[in-house]
């Protein structure tokens, strides 16, 4: 295998590496990315990123200009169980993916989690405070970050939450069946965050990287803006705030009844408030997510986000 550049409109297009294309978020990239440059998506048989020497042999024979890093190990209860695996996955893999990004001059995006604080802060989190994971799901993605960010190539880090889409395992989907199948079921009320469509992560990405390609000089424009951002949905939910939602788009008549986090113990800890300050991402790239209750509308109704939510507003 060797790397292509195509040409649009008179202008270089890169080859770009996505892994994970089966997940939530790389299955919605697959869309976006269309026309941005020629997409290579591995199957797990062909990338395997819990084995180091498969990362480097796949980055060496593509020669990729541009990394979009989806996969992960995002089992967070699993996680407690299986360390060895998830910092394999998330922390090793990135570590791997970067050194040979910047071997080969190329970009690297990759996504994190909101779990890498600990929720006792009142406000959104920004990236400049300080990350205390509570479980080792966190702790292995927060590695992965300053694995990036130490090897040093150019780079977007985009902290993202409670992804949710219309395939794979996720919460939309548990509370979909759950409201058809039950007349009531409990949720958990005092956890915050914002509630993230996968196509709201895909589309805020491809944004991005159409502005690179207009650059007129791409490394500068890449080396001015790497590091690390937030990218979620605007405005804030519970758990149980998002159930409800889900249930009431869905005409379900199921009672979604609030519990606190103490009546559904889990393996994994969670924070109470992992809400992130998405004004960077503004700031930098004139980028601003839509409210999540109005994202999720358009997941249930099988509808694209409109121009004005998927980007800049």
């Amino acid at each position: 295998m060797s790397s292509s550049i195509g040409v649009q409109n008179g202008r270089a297009t890169p080859l770009i590496l996505l892994t994970g294309r089966n997940g939530q978020v790389g299955h919605e990239l697959m869309r976006s990315l269309q026309g941005l440059g020629r997409v290579v998506a591995p199957e797990r048989v062909g990338l395997d990123l819990s084995d180091p020497d498969s990362i480097v042999q796949v980055m060496r024979d593509l020669r990729p200009q541009l990394v979009i890093n989806a996969a992960a190990y995002t089992a967070v209860e699993r996680a407690e169980t299986e360390r060895e695996l998830a910092y394999r996955i998330n922390a090793e893999a990135p570590h791997v993916t970067a050194l040979e990004a910047k071997r080969a001059g190329a970009v690297l995006i990759h996504y994190s989690t909101d779990y890498v604080f600990d929720g006792t802060k009142t406000a959104p989190y920004v990236e400049t405070d300080t990350a205390r994971p509570l479980s080792v799901y966190g702790f292995s993605k927060l590695a992965g970050e300053r694995a990036i960010a130490n090897v040093g190539c150019r780079h977007l880090i985009l902290r993202t939450s409670w992804v949710y889409g219309m395939r794979g395992k996720n919460f939309l989907r548990t509370m979909l069946r759950l409201a058809q199948e039950r007349d009531t079921f409990d949720v958990v009320a005092d956890q915050f965050g914002a509630p993230t469509w996968s196509a709201t992560i895909a589309a805020q990405t491809a944004h991005i990287v159409a502005q690179s390609l207009a650059a007129d000089d791409r490394g500068a424009w890449w080396d001015a803006r790497s590091g690390l951002y937030h990218l979620t949905a605007s405005g804030c939910a519970s758990w149980h705030d998002f159930a409800s939602t889900i249930a009431a788009i869905a005409g379900s008549t199921a009672d979604v009844r609030p519990i606190d986090s103490g009546a559904w113990p889990t393996a994994a800890q969670r924070p109470a408030n992992s809400a992130l300050d998405c004004s960077k991402l503004w700031r930098t790239f004139g980028l601003r997510a839509p409210e999540w209750d109005a994202a999720l509308r358009c997941c249930l109704d099988g509808v694209a986000l409109p121009e004005t939510l998927a980007a800049a507003t």
